[in-house]
């Protein structure tokens, strides 16, 4: 797992991301999924610029299938934003840098 990055399980979710002191992004993803691992070097890229400021997880969908289930994920990846407990945002699929920076930005 990279560095700043925090792999998670449904024992630990609501600890780490409901009750986070901080914005979260959580990754919801598979280790058999090619977008997943396409868009995983981009979540390493945000989380040396933003690990200050949003706290950066992943959740294997396979191992751990309630937290997706309780959020409605379908497809992965999907990567959600948590501020204060409460979604604020998602981005489904492989999108550019660019979007991601803004969607944080935007809850920042």
């Amino acid at each position: 797992m990279a560095e700043g990055i925090l792999e998670i399980d449904d024992s630990v979710f609501d600890a780490e991301v409901l009750k986070s002191d901080k914005p979260v992004l959580i990754d919801f993803w598979a280790p058999w999924c090619g977008p997943c691992m396409a868009i995983s070097p981009l979540v390493e890229q945000l989380a040396g610029e933003f690990g200050d400021k949003i706290k950066f997880v992943k959740c294997n969908v396979d191992d751990n299938p309630t937290s997706p289930g309780k959020y409605g994920i379908r497809s992965i990846p999907t990567l959600m934003f948590f501020k204060d407990g409460n979604v604020v945002d998602q981005v489904i699929g492989i999108v550019a840098k660019s979007k991601l920076e803004e969607v944080i930005n935007k809850i920042l």
